[in-house]
């Protein structure tokens, strides 16, 4: 029998401590599933954030499954017998993967994505999926066929996107651990607006090959969140190792995330980008929040100086669309060329189709060359600095019923991302960047910074992360109240 008694103790523990319970057989594996499962029962209909949940009957059948394989002395790695929901943008064999799309509605793979292989091969029990935004456009979890996912500590508001669903039951406790992925802050924004940790890994770290093209798309990666670092780089020690399917990704295994994240930080330069210069509209309170980590971020050894972008602001705005429209209208081309399907697409994603079928092959080369003069001039900045910060998200959580939001501090957003704009240097440099919680306005609503590190330097952003994390301890300190009231 458990020494917890409650389905709440089992939840509230974080991910690595849960595994490791397990592994000593403290707690059995069906234990860990039942509470999961009723704490979806009794959050998710607040938040819509876990979809395409599997019948009860034959999760806890699995779960039983791992229990006596553990019997037998048969332990398949950290994730034994952990619940988990896969975001619904990965392919996983048997359990139905929309997109967010009504194209999708009733798509169920044949196979699964190289990220989700492993994680089934760890041990985790696939218990359904996690809410997104049709084909991940938009930081704003919304969708046709489930609807809008709530921020976990306004359910009214949004969870951020298009990693909303994971980073909502992540912070709700519904999963111990939960991967996503970004290509325009879909690790951060959503980790930002529920208190968590979220991972954008370096390009080629997490091996993909749920695209038609294996060479050319390399903006959006797969990445881990967690309720704390240590679970982040352990989740993304499963993720990450080179694979032959995905021909430019990173030869090395990825068990040095499971290592020590501990390191001393004394002298590290960190370099505030904050607002560009004054080229980001900021919602009031924004800026104030990410200075006030300065402090946690000083009290571990860390020197936060004010820095400049050293590129237009404008430039790499341009690039990002320019790649962004392309990569887009190559993906999405085929469906808005049929006249029936095309009906069936989001104004968002037709805007970007129409726009990426007008660029010639010179306008993608010379947006190709700007974002390659871009990974040059951050690689001189980080001559100067070990780090560099800025925040996560120009907004605060908003009214899950907008599309988007139209301005921000008086300044009108001439496109459904622009809002988001803040995320792109880290995003077309290809470096790590984490997402790292700095607290709540004074309506009780989050917000995080980016901690962006070297090329490939995945290991040191989450040993800085994983320290800031010790300094701050944001989610312990300060839980959703939704938690707390219920």
């Amino acid at each position: 029998m458990s020494q917890y008694k409650h389905n709440n103790e089992l939840v509230q523990l974080q991910a690595h401590e849960l595994a490791e319970l397990i592994r000593l057989r403290q707690i059995s594996c069906r234990e860990v599933m039942q509470a999961h499962l009723a704490q979806i029962e009794r959050y998710n209909p607040k938040v819509n954030a876990i979809i395409s949940l599997q019948p009860e009957e034959q999760l806890l059948a699995e779960a039983d499954q791992r229990d006596a394989e553990l019997a037998r002395g048969e332990y398949r790695g950290w994730m034994h017998g952990l619940p988990h929901a896969i975001k619904d943008l990965s392919l996983t064999k048997g359990i139905r993967t929309t997109l967010g799309s009504p194209l999708f509605r009733d798509y169920v793979p044949e196979r699964d994505g190289i990220m989700v292989e492993r994680i089934k091969a760890a041990g985790a029990v696939l218990i359904g999926k996690t809410n997104t935004p049709e084909f991940g456009l938009g930081s704003h979890s919304y969708n046709p066929i489930f609807g809008a996912t709530g921020c976990a500590y306004a359910p009214e508001r949004t969870a951020g996107g298009s990693s909303g669903g994971a980073a909502a039951a992540l912070a709700l406790q519904m999963v111990p651990v939960a991967d996503g992925s970004d290509m325009m802050g879909s690790l951060r924004n959503p980790a930002a607006y529920n208190n968590i940790v979220g991972f954008r890994p370096s390009q080629g770290r997490v091996p993909f090959d749920d695209s038609a093209d294996l060479f050319i798309d390399q903006l959006g990666y797969e990445g881990p969140m967690g309720r704390s670092v240590r679970d982040v780089a352990l989740l993304l020690s499963v993720q990450a190792g080179g694979d032959a399917r995905a021909p430019l990704s990173i030869a090395e295994s990825g068990e040095q995330f499971a290592g020590n994240l501990a390191r001393d930080f004394k002298g590290a330069r960190l370099g505030w980008l904050g607002d560009l210069g004054g080229h980001l509209p900021m919602e009031r309170g924004v800026l104030e929040l990410c200075r006030k980590s300065f402090a946690d971020f000083q009290a571990i050894g860390c020197r936060v100086e004010d820095t400049a972008l050293g590129f237009s602001a404008e430039r790499l705005w341009d690039t990002w669309r320019t790649l962004r429209h392309w990569m887009v209208a190559g993906s999405l081309g085929a469906a808005y060329a049929d006249p029936a399907k095309c009906e069936l697409l989001k104004p968002e994603a037709i805007w970007e189709v129409e726009n990426g079928l007008k660029l010639s092959a010179m306008d993608v080369f010379r947006a190709s060359a700007a974002r390659s003069d871009w990974y040059r001039a951050i690689n001189t900045l980080f001559e100067r600095y070990d780090y560099l910060l800025l925040p996560s998200a120009q907004v605060f959580p908003f009214d899950k019923t907008w599309d988007w939001p139209k301005e921000i501090a008086g300044k009108s957003m001439d496109t459904y991302h622009r809002w988001m704009e803040v995320v792109i240097p880290a995003t077309l440099s290809g470096c790590p960047v984490a997402n790292v919680p700095v607290g709540f306005n004074e309506q009780g609503l989050p917000m995080g910074i980016q901690i962006i590190g070297k090329h490939q330097a995945d290991m040191a952003v989450l040993q800085l992360a994983h320290a800031y994390e010790q300094a701050s301890h944001w989610y312990p300190r300060c839980p959703p109240p939704l938690l707390a009231r219920d």
